[in-house]
């Protein structure tokens, strides 16, 4: 048993990825072109925004949409004290200063009731990050950003798809605005483990904003003019999303929408089989949003009794994840910053209990059967 594997998804669509990748090597484009300017259309429509622009990666989605808005030495963005360090790392790298909130234990996304007690005057931006599939509350998020007049960058890497019934997008009554398209900007990753998976790496930008839109193409591209050869207009870097990468994610784009249905009966499974088991809690999904499960992650009493049921089913044959066994305020790298053990309580009880379950969408009955019975077996809480 894997805890991913990706083999199975390229065998069911194995035809439409040879076909395309044979006619970027036809073509002779490899960096740019018609494939990839045509992913970016199709996620724009995808996601209902003006604009979408290809990256290298999630962390230079990230990390462009910082240099866009100008985020320099000196200023401070907010984020949440519980992800993947590259969301804080790309704050750091601009010269600024992460500053970290805690959590909803619920939802394990910021809890943006205690943003505001952060903000000071050197605060820019708030990056909400929508973990493991399932928005944060964006609505609430938007109010405090627009009363210190804040950018909003939504880190949507684990995301893509989830939707959000939001009171602040332009939208009809009781339309609902996907991941990325609530704040100025939105940022996704194409890790190949993502629910929409490169071959490689790969990242997008989404904006409705031209400006932001216009300096990230310049950004990408080594501050490149786009009339006119070697001038480079501002100081860039070389974030290119590849026209490979561009051509296979066009296909898997397709049937993300059916993919994603299919991860949420995966994991309403797993639930329906797991609630009420000892000390067990089951993935949370909040009323107004769907969830899109990029993991499918428990909360367990505690790290003891976690840590005794990884091993237990580790060697079963069952492989489990930590996503994340220390929050990044704990992290040597961010030790300049003088956080300390007790300041983020909830991030740090997550830390502990969380355990992340295989899940994709190929994932067979037979599999999940086979994952419920080790838990039920183990004897940690029976």
């Amino acid at each position: 048993m894997q805890f991913l594997d990706l083999t199975l998804q390229y065998k069911s669509i194995k035809e439409e990825i040879d076909s395309v990748i044979k006619r970027v090597l036809d073509s002779g484009i490899f960096i740019g072109g018609s494939e990839v300017e045509e992913f970016e259309k199709e996620v724009a429509v995808f996601c209902g925004t003006k604009y979408a622009i290809g990256v290298n990666s999630g962390t230079d989605a990230l990390f462009l949409s910082l240099k866009a808005l100008g985020i320099r030495q000196g200023d401070e963005v907010i984020t949440p004290a519980f992800t993947f360090i590259a969301t804080a790392e790309v704050i750091a790298n601009c010269g600024a200063k992460p500053v970290f909130v805690d959590i909803n234990p619920k939802t394990f996304n910021i809890d943006p009731l205690k943003i505001e007690e952060k903000i000071t005057k050197n605060t820019k931006a708030i990056i909400p990050v929508h973990l493991f599939g399932q928005m944060a509350d964006m609505d609430e998020i938007m109010d405090v950003a627009k009363r210190h007049n804040l950018y909003v960058i939504e880190d949507a890497a684990q995301a893509i798809g989830a939707e959000y019934r939001s009171k602040k997008a332009s939208l009809p009554a009781e339309a609902s605005a996907k991941a990325g398209t609530i704040g100025d900007l939105g940022c996704f990753s194409f890790f190949p483990s993502k629910n929409l998976g490169a071959f490689g790496d790969g990242g997008m930008v989404v904006t409705n904003n031209e400006e932001f839109f216009q300096k990230i193409k310049l950004l990408k591209n080594h501050g490149s003019s786009p009339k006119e050869k070697y001038l480079n207009l501002i100081v860039g870097t070389n974030s290119r999303l590849d026209a490979i990468q561009a051509a296979i994610l066009r296909v898997k784009l397709k049937y993300l929408s059916k993919w994603s249905k299919e991860r949420a009966e995966r994991a309403n499974y797993y639930s329906k089989n797991l609630n009420g088991v000892g000390d067990i809690i089951t993935p949370f999904t909040a009323g107004d949003r769907t969830h899109i499960f990029h993991q499918y992650t428990l909360r367990i009493g505690s790290g003891q009794v976690r840590d005794k049921l990884k091993k237990y089913l580790g060697e079963a044959g069952i492989p489990t994840m930590i996503y994340y066994p220390l929050p990044l305020h704990l992290q040597s790298a961010f030790k300049n910053l003088v956080y300390k053990e007790g300041d983020f309580p909830e991030a740090e009880k997550a830390a502990k209990e969380v355990l992340s379950l295989p899940i994709y969408p190929e994932i067979s009955q037979e599999i999940q059967k086979l994952v419920i019975e080790g838990i039920k077996n183990s004897k940690i809480y029976l």
